[in-house]
């Protein structure tokens, strides 16, 4: 019945939540209360389609601002993260394509997510200055350091070093989270998700001052590696 019943309460919340983003963008101080109807926004997804999460933020400061570097393996990862991070105003560096959605990417770019275009080069720059702007106001960013969702659940896909460049021209802290169970809710090209347990953990921030962005490449190995560590453990 779930999978019957999702798709058109995914698109009736998505857009009632769209509208009200856009109304509520320039309201209050650094867009929270919109950011707010986005956090109702995925907990509402994740109960219509049955999904319970399991979260640990005891790592996070409430009050922080970070640059999280989450794992992605479905478009569930979305919602999941802004029900969980709820108490944190934060963005997404996303991929271009989803702001070209009708009323979801004006909505998006309105609120202050950021897009990024990773085949002109001319543009990613301007993301990135724009992101770097995001985190200098206070508002925090959630970055996807695979690039995109990855349909081997086994370990985690090789980062690409276009993130932690992001990350570090930021200069925040940085806290990875770690998501688990999310790709067997809605794997990559699945339409409906299956009712199950997500788990998440955020490991403790830590600042990226040890490296340079000469250092990209040993930031993004050491990253990956304590993720992947990480990951492994909670999937045991």
């Amino acid at each position: 019945m779930r999978s019957v019943l999702f798709p058109p309460c995914c698109i009736l919340l998505t857009l009632l939540a769209s509208a009200l983003c856009w109304l509520l963008a320039r309201v209050g101080a650094n867009g929270r209360l919109a950011h707010r109807v986005e956090c109702l926004w995925g907990a509402s997804l994740l109960w219509c389609a049955g999904v319970r999460l399991e979260a640990d933020l005891s790592a996070l400061d409430p009050d922080g601002v970070y640059v999280f570097m989450a794992n992605h393996q479905s478009n569930m990862d979305i919602p999941i993260l802004f029900a969980a991070l709820a108490r944190s105003n934060f963005r997404f560096l996303a991929k271009e394509s989803l702001f070209a959605i009708p009323l979801f990417g004006p909505a998006m770019r309105r609120v202050g997510h950021v897009a990024i275009d990773r085949q002109n080069r001319r543009k990613a720059m301007a993301s990135i200055t724009e992101a770097v702007g995001l985190v200098g106001r206070g508002i925090g960013l959630l970055i996807f350091p695979e690039g995109t969702r990855s349909m081997d659940f086994s370990r985690l896909q090789e980062f690409k070093t276009g993130g932690m460049v992001v990350a570090l021209k930021c200069g925040a802290r940085v806290a990875p989270i770690i998501v688990s169970g999310s790709g067997q809710v809605l794997p990559k090209h699945a339409r409906s998700p299956k009712p199950g347990l997500v788990r998440l953990r955020a490991l403790p921030p830590f600042d990226p001052a040890a490296y340079t962005l000469k250092d990209r490449e040993a930031f993004k190995n050491d990253l990956w590696a304590l993720m992947d560590r990480a990951y492994q453990e909670m999937r045991s």
